[in-house]
């Protein structure tokens, strides 16, 4: 009696185990790691959804053109990051595991096949399968400062340049934090995330080549900018985060004091303490050529080395330390990452169209205004949408069947597709367990979608909807109209004005 579209299900896998993610600033190394997937050993093992993270310019699909991918997405995240790219990726997948690839690695020739095996058999306590990395450096003379630095994601743990994900791990705990806006910590961040809750990551067999970026000048200096995404994993973890993500120790400490010494060299000398001033304008030399030594001694040591490390080895504690002041501050109340709900359920009369009683008239459906921008907001983020509506005029005669789904049809033609729709024909007193307040509906559009109700949101105009949502696990966004008792709205513990308003606070993590 139901009309569904499910995506996802649970039950037997039958499709493609593992679907790869790959977020891009539009590299040209790209291409050159699709072209590697499709000349591997192996056909590509499922859907390879690339996510283009340019805030603007022309969509990729001209430049991806001719290659011999069988099933190759492009979707625009807008310029959000690392972190909200992969998001919006995986949550367009519906395999059970999601592979995620950077798009300046190259993978060897059997990768597809090594990842299939890594896979196969993976029990319930294994979440995740780390991939092996291989950075190849100079033979002929000493790696750069730069390149050793490059180096150190061959041993880094839970490294997204080539990671395996249970889908279902992703969903439990959100994703990928967006709140980190570059490509540091937000991989560690997850891994202990995935580990305290969902089980370990294991490493497999299967290898990537990670080559050397180019670098200018200055490269190293706007890395300090991650130092501030370290007080938001001390925020979030405590302050053992760096052991338990086995991430070494960086030098912040020798930073705050040698930015000390120059910041005091140059008030005493303004001020006239010349003998203050010369002591610390010793000490910022003292650490200045430290931290240059460290780096110069193990590199070539030829002039533009010497040079630039030189340079930034001047620059990089007073940067080091503004980031972690600008971080402290910026995530000083910072909690557990929540991410964005995956599936939120729509009340269908006074919630999505303006309510006409027991309407069996196509005609008749009126959205509310920003109905089917809401719905895209939700829909381009992977997030999935569905409908959920008492209809007790067909237990009553006043409507059939037939006259339900057709103005379920006219609302998808003028909003869009829904991914499940359930509707409820009992009357009021028939004892259903489908009828909101009843959870069943919303119980069952997440049994259809293989959605934790934990991660569901139900958006409605009374407090039925509210009621449902909550017997069923889930949580609830009230809009009220006329139709909503005053009693209904002071219970709930999200209202929003507006149907626009309440995707927004979903979208900003308020459900």
């Amino acid at each position: 009696m139901d009309d569904e579209r499910t995506g996802p299900v649970t039950g037997p896998v039958t499709g493609p185990v593992t679907s790869l993610v790959i977020p891009t600033v539009g590299r040209p190394s790209l291409r050159r790691l699709l072209e590697a997937l499709a000349a591997g050993t192996a056909p590509v093992p499922g859907p390879v959804v690339v996510v283009d993270d340019r805030p603007s310019g022309d969509d990729l699909d001209a430049d991806l053109a001719g290659i011999a991918i069988a099933d190759l997405r492009v979707l625009r995240s807008g310029g959000g990051g690392p972190a909200r790219a992969r998001n919006i990726g995986w949550r367009h997948t519906s395999t059970p595991w999601v592979s995620f690839l950077d798009d300046d690695v190259v993978t060897d020739p059997d990768w597809s096949a090594t990842l299939v095996r890594d896979l196969a058999g993976l029990g319930s306590p294994v979440a995740g399968s780390q991939g092996r990395v291989r950075v190849p450096l100079p033979g002929h003379r000493r790696p750069t400062d730069w390149e050793r630095s490059t180096a150190g994601l061959a041993t880094a743990t839970w490294i997204t340049a080539d990671l395996t994900y249970r889908r279902s791990a992703l969903s439990a705990v959100g994703g990928f934090d967006e709140r980190f806006p570059r490509a540091f910590r937000e991989d560690a961040d997850l891994g202990l995330r995935i580990t305290a809750t969902q089980g370990r990551i294991v490493t497999g067999d299967r290898a990537i080549t990670h080559p050397v970026r180019p670098a200018d000048d200055w490269a190293s200096l706007r890395q300090q900018a991650g130092n501030a995404d370290d007080f938001l994993m001390r925020a979030v973890h405590g302050a053992d985060w760096r052991e338990r993500a086995r991430a070494p120790r960086g030098r912040r400490t020798r930073h705050v004091a040698v930015t000390t010494a120059g910041t005091t060299a140059v008030m005493a000398l303004a001020t006239g303490h010349r003998r203050t001033g010369a002591a610390a304008t010793l000490g910022w030399l003292a650490g200045t050529a430290e931290l240059a030594w460290a780096r110069i001694g193990p590199g070539p040591r030829d002039g533009d080395e010497v040079r630039r490390m030189l340079l930034t080895s001047a620059a990089i504690p007073v940067a080091a330390t503004w980031h972690s002041l600008r971080g402290a501050w910026a995530h000083r109340r910072a909690g557990p990452w929540r991410g964005l709900p995956d599936l939120v359920l729509f009340d269908r009369d006074g919630t999505l169209v303006l309510d006409v009683p027991y309407n069996g008239d196509p005609a008749l459906v009126d959205p509310v205004p920003g109905a089917a921008e809401s719905l895209d907001r939700l829909r381009r983020l992977g997030v999935r949408v569905g409908l959920v509506s008492n209809q007790s005029g067909v237990g009553s005669g006043r409507v059939s069947m037939d006259q339900v789904e057709a103005v379920n049809r006219r609302l998808e033609d003028l909003v869009g597709t829904f991914d499940v729709v359930r509707f409820c024909p009992h009357g009021r007193d028939e004892g259903c367990t489908c009828r909101k307040p009843a959870p069943g509906m919303v119980k069952d559009a997440c049994t259809a979608l293989g959605v934790d109700p934990d991660r569901c949101v139900v958006v409605g105009d009374i407090g039925s909807d509210v009621e449902a949502a909550l017997a069923a696990g889930a949580s609830a966004v009230l809009v009220p109209t006329t139709a909503t008792r005053p009693e209904e709205a002071r219970a709930a513990d999200r209202v929003a004005r507006t149907l626009p308003e309440a995707v927004d606070m979903i979208l900003a993590g308020h459900w």
